[in-house]
């Protein structure tokens, strides 16, 4: 969708609303209920860590600064889930982009993770 967009203003603009949207409906509900999005059902407190998930890794792919530690905290968390283990890379932020695959893994990383490099990117 964001290549359909010359400038930037009008998706950030769309993303924001759109976000606002889901937190206000997400405030109203217990984080166990489930809700339907994109042809998916999953519950509310998955959709709000997939939306958290998603701005801070965009975040990254912005190079903007200021990236929320609790943000990159629910991207590691969300990471280490998939890949069924605590990662041993130690920055978060190079963590979120390995881990999505928009960095590569150095010789070093791929020792450290050793099996579990294969698994990379967990998601893209």
């Amino acid at each position: 969708m964001a290549s359909a967009w010359s400038v930037i203003d009008p998706l950030v603009d769309l993303y924001v609303e759109m976000a606002r949207a889901v937190l206000i409906a997400a405030g109203e509900r217990s984080a166990e209920d489930l809700v339907a999005t994109q042809g998916h059902v999953l519950t509310v407190g998955d959709l709000c860590s997939t939306l958290a998930v998603e701005a801070t890794v965009h975040h990254l792919d912005l190079d903007l600064g200021g990236l929320s530690p609790r943000g990159l905290a629910e991207v590691r968390r969300v990471l280490d889930g998939l890949l069924g283990r605590a990662a041993p890379i130690a920055d978060d932020a190079r963590y979120a982009m390995l881990g999505t695959g928009r960095l590569p893994l150095s010789e070093d990383e791929q020792a450290l993770l050793g099996a579990d490099a294969a698994a990379l990117p967990l998601f893209g």
